[in-house]
């Protein structure tokens, strides 16, 4: 059980839902205080993603996380910032000739997948640790060993923590070598990622199996979608991680009912604290996780 959780809410992702509910944000304008709401409902975090203004589709433009960044450090509301660095590692066969790149393919280097990471040094930024079959058509997500390792140092290098986020056993794997080669600084921080098709499913017996396999001394979190996400935190608290929720991996607040991210920090509240758990404050969050930032 863990009664000192850190509560993240990922505002937006890059999937798209932006069709289906008027809540997803979309501009920097929008993300940004969808980032400052979750944080008065409650989060810890907040887990960014950004889009592009003009489709609502997910971009890794770098003017859009900086416009961001900078709006939430400007608010004066305190939120530990995490950016996502998954951008970048899209792979669609082409349908005349599959041993190449189609529609949809967006594959770059571990360097310029961090490019924002760079410019905007928040406290957290996500790393995917393995490739994925992502969905039913033919989407692959890739991040290959040299790459991830790559990325790994520079966010050593700059004092970003690395969020290790796993999807399947084998990713776990990976991301324990990483830190015993010392590219992870302690404690290393995972993110048990459940429900994504076709990762790791979203069952308590798969978080069970997944947390068993972490490093000592690692600090975990973990999350389900749609549906599933509330059940999810409650599995996650009790067996000693930290939680995630927001409308890049659930809209609804019930069924039929769309959620705005401020609600679901609030609903996610409610079950931590019936269990006789509390949220941690950002600041307590960077202490826990030790983060840039932390008191000394």
């Amino acid at each position: 059980m863990n009664f000192e959780v850190v509560l993240t809410c990922a505002v937006t992702g890059a999937g798209a839902t932006t069709h289906i509910s008027p809540h997803v944000p979309v501009t920097p304008e929008a993300i940004a205080r969808e980032a400052i709401e979750a944080a008065k409902a409650g989060a810890s975090c907040a887990h960014i993603h950004v889009r592009d203004p003009e489709t609502g589709k997910g971009s890794r433009d770098p003017k859009l996380f900086r416009d961001v960044v900078d709006r939430v450090r400007a608010s004066g509301t305190d939120v530990v910032i995490n950016l996502t660095a998954g951008m970048g590692g899209d792979w669609v066969p082409s349908k005349d000739n599959w041993a190449m790149p189609g529609p949809g393919t967006d594959m770059i280097g571990p360097e310029e997948r961090l490019t924002h990471v760079k410019d905007c040094l928040p406290e957290i930024c996500s790393l995917d640790c393995g490739t994925l079959n992502f969905g039913n058509d033919d989407t692959i997500y890739i991040s290959t060993p040299p790459i991830l390792r790559r990325m790994a140092a520079l966010t050593q290098e700059w004092g970003v923590k690395p969020e290790l986020e796993v999807f399947d056993l084998g990713h776990i794997r990976f991301a324990k070598a990483m830190v015993e080669e010392g590219l992870i600084d302690a404690p290393p921080m995972f993110q048990l990622c459940l429900g994504i098709p076709w990762g790791a499913d979203q069952t308590v017996e798969t978080m069970a199996a997944m947390k068993a396999q972490l490093p000592a001394g690692a600090s975990w979190a973990s999350f389900g979608i749609s549906r599933m996400q509330m059940p999810m935190v409650a599995a996650a608290v009790s067996l000693g991680g930290n939680v995630r929720v927001g409308l890049e991996d659930n809209i609804y607040l019930s069924r039929g009912v769309l959620a705005t991210n401020a609600q679901l920090v609030e609903r996610a509240r409610t079950i931590i604290e019936a269990m006789g758990a509390r949220v941690l404050t950002p600041q307590e969050a960077r202490n826990k996780l030790k983060l840039r930032g932390a008191d000394a």
